[in-house]
């Protein structure tokens, strides 16, 4: 075993270069790579063949990789855009959100789980993906459709809403009573966290942005990679704020990478901070984090808690088409739209493994439970290309792809779709 200061070279290699492969693989058939890294970690970890297990310094890499993944995941937060969003997108974010999180909830309790537990059940099941809904609109050529715009804002808003919802569980979580005036401490504290932030965010950080612009313009003093190291100071305050509160440090990253996101800064700094830090978290730490998850998981569960597995995975599918659906109704797309959109929602990958992953390491959930929740990403997350090329087809056989301006696209046969001001259209 070759080490230097402590780290095990030789584990950390063969974790990335396992990562790199496998995560390749996994895009070459087009899934996101963190599909191939949890393969790799379960076929090459303690799951199965036990050629790679975990050590203190991966543990570290990988709490590092989820924390810069969170600030990644913040700075494609726009605030602006969020706000703007219209009806359709809102409107199917709550459903995909509120339906699936009280089924997951409703699921824990009949199976017996404590409520913690049962509400990380109900927050894995509300979560979703957007990166994975990107790539897979990318696949199949649909970035210019209503139904694309509805599900990249209706999956920004979704992973902001869980985000959210996830710091008030923890912190009921972590408090272990129903107690009111515990409750009350806990929510207290958050939302004094969140008015923090908003205070530092917007009243503070822009006057810290103009003086690293203002130093870089008169003296040359700051440089792409010194604005970089602020970036990073400030998420890491941000982390330390979230965690004064009782929160998790990566809602701090998350909340930090918005507020970079709208520091308008001058375009060749703001790119290259972005640029660093995704490929920091992309590129090197979440993968480790991502194989190293595999390591935790037990395949157990396919045997004595399959009937278990096999009723989360049905309830989070179903309940994340259902509320997608209904909520879609009122927006004036289609039926049909609505069911494609619900099917496209059911991506949950990056966030729901994060969200079972802090629980799983907050002592919240067991091993069991948190490897079901993880094979449910896994799984909806597979299902999301081939049910969207079947809903997809659907909506071209019915005449119903629109696109953005809600225009008629025409049909895979080359006839025109009918216009939903034709008759018939609704």
């Amino acid at each position: 075993m070759v080490e230097a200061a402590g780290i095990d070279l030789l584990g950390l290699l063969l974790v990335l270069s396992l990562a790199l492969v496998f995560g390749a693989l996994a895009e070459r058939v087009g899934y996101p790579a963190m599909m191939g890294e949890l393969f790799a970690g379960i076929a090459f970890g303690p799951p199965l063949l036990g050629l790679v297990e975990s050590s203190p310094a991966l543990a570290t890499f990988a709490e590092l990789g989820v924390f810069l993944l969170m600030v990644y995941v913040g700075m494609e937060v726009d605030l602006h855009e969020l706000f703007a969003l219209g009806s359709m997108a809102l409107l199917v974010a709550v459903g995909g959100f509120l339906v699936p999180f009280g089924v997951g909830y409703g699921i824990g309790v009949l199976l017996g789980f404590d409520a913690g537990a049962s509400l990380f059940v109900g927050l894995a099941m509300a979560a979703t993906s957007l990166a994975t809904k990107s790539r897979i609109l990318a696949d199949l050529d649909l970035l210019d459709t209503r139904i694309a715009g509805v599900l990249l804002g209706g999956a920004l808003v979704s992973d902001v809403g869980v985000l959210v919802a996830f710091a008030g569980v923890l912190g009921y979580a972590n408090a272990g009573t129903v107690n009111p005036v515990e409750l009350g401490i806990v929510l207290g504290r958050a939302l004094a966290f969140f008015a923090v932030a908003l205070v530092v965010g917007d009243r503070f950080l822009p006057a810290v942005w103009h003086r690293v612009e203002v130093l870089r313009e008169r003296y040359g003093f700051v440089t792409e990679t010194t604005a970089f190291t602020v970036a990073l100071t400030v998420a890491l305050v941000f982390a330390e704020l979230a965690d004064l509160a009782g929160l998790h440090s990566i809602i701090g990253g998350f909340v930090a990478g918005t507020f970079i996101r709208q520091a308008n800064l001058e375009p060749g700094l703001y790119d290259h901070m972005e640029r660093v830090i995704r490929d920091l978290a992309l590129g090197v730490f979440a993968p480790i984090f991502f194989v190293t998850v595999g390591f935790d998981l037990t395949l157990d569960v396919f045997g004595s808690a399959l009937g278990t597995l096999a009723v989360l995975v049905g309830a989070a599918f179903v309940g994340k088409i259902v509320g997608s659906w209904l909520f879609s109704l009122p927006t004036g797309l289609t039926s049909r739209e609505g069911l494609v959109v619900g099917l496209g929602m059911n991506g949950r990958g990056t966030v729901e493994i994060i969200i079972a992953s802090v629980a799983l390491s907050s002592g919240i959930i067991g091993q069991q439970l948190f490897s079901m929740l993880v094979f449910v990403a896994i799984f909806t997350t597979a299902m999301v290309p081939v049910t969207m090329t079947w809903g997809v087809g659907l909506l071209e056989r019915a005449g119903e792809l629109f696109d953005a301006d809600g225009s008629a696209i025409a049909s895979a046969d080359g006839s025109a779709a009918w216009s939903r001001d034709e008759p018939g259209g609704g």
